[in-house]
């Protein structure tokens, strides 16, 4: 037997045949999941949290006077799908936001009206704000509203109405433009807001504007401080302008001025202020 080495196997004995290429298999397509529409305000712009948004989104469908929404009017209002505006409700029921009544519609729950009082008593609303618009509304005979800054944009806090049967009606808490009306323009000039136009206001202490924010309302405003002369807002009468003439708001404007010092004082809790009764300090609005 021989010692001879083996000889190496040739590479065309070890070398891989590929095997014929295989047509890929036909994936099968799952069906996709809708799409929020564009103005759905899905698209997180803010740095906030989606779902709060769309939460707020729900809660702020809801217009004075109405007690009530179907699920499809809420999912039209928002601009979200059915299911994802039920989903949001019955997270809100759960904490008392929202809830649903027998026959399937949605209303407002009681936490909500919770949350709107505790927002009021920063104001103090009852004990300071709606007796003095009730005076201002006796003495003027027209609508009287306090209005607050919230951001860029200002709010009537509280509202009483006037005796008379053809009035101005607002809404309570929705969000109207500063620049546009006497009280959002009042709040503006004693805000620092420079031109001409606030010196004016900051000037005379008072505002008068006739269909600036909406045509045929007019108002009166002046500004209401509180303790350190922080400007707290402004106090307003409001009414149609066939009574309101320019003339009739130049002549309220002094009775207006007038609460709105009542006001400050109060809000102070000045014991010096021209009041009946004296007036217990107050919480401040952050």
């Amino acid at each position: 037997m021989s010692n001879l080495p083996k000889k190496p196997p040739s590479p065309l004995a070890t070398a891989r045949v590929p095997s014929p290429a295989r047509s890929p298999s036909p994936r099968k397509t799952l069906p996709q999941e809708p799409t929020e529409p564009e103005n759905s305000a899905a698209k997180d712009t803010g740095g906030g949290v989606i779902a709060v948004t769309r939460a707020l989104q729900v809660l702020e469908a809801f217009a004075l006077g109405e007690s009530s929404l179907p699920l499809a009017e809420l999912s039209r209002r928002c601009g979200l799908h059915k299911t994802t505006v039920l989903r949001l409700a019955r997270t809100l029921a759960q904490s008392g936001f929202m809830v649903q009544r027998e026959d399937g519609d949605w209303r407002l729950g009681p936490a909500a009206g919770w949350l709107g009082a505790r927002y009021q008593a920063g104001f103090d609303v009852q004990n300071v704000l709606e007796p003095a618009l009730r005076e201002l509304t006796l003495a003027t005979g027209e609508s009287a509203a306090f209005y607050v800054r919230e951001g860029n944009v200002r709010t009537c806090l509280v509202r009483v109405e006037g005796p008379q049967a053809l009035r101005h009606h607002a809404r309570m808490g929705e969000g109207l433009p500063l620049d546009k009306g006497s009280p959002g323009r009042v709040i503006l000039a004693f805000s620092g807001e420079p031109g001409k136009a606030y010196e004016e206001i900051r000037k005379k202490g008072y505002h008068w504007s006739i269909g600036e924010r909406e045509q045929g309302v007019a108002t009166v405003s002046a500004p209401v401080f509180g303790m350190h002369w922080r400007l707290m807002g402004s106090v307003c009468i409001s009414g149609p302008a066939s009574r309101l003439p320019a003339e009739k708001l130049e002549a309220l404007a002094q009775t207006v001025m007038a609460a709105a010092t009542q006001l400050s004082y109060a809000l102070a809790g000045n014991s010096a202020a021209p009041a009946q009764s004296p007036v217990r300090a107050t919480h401040w609005h952050p």
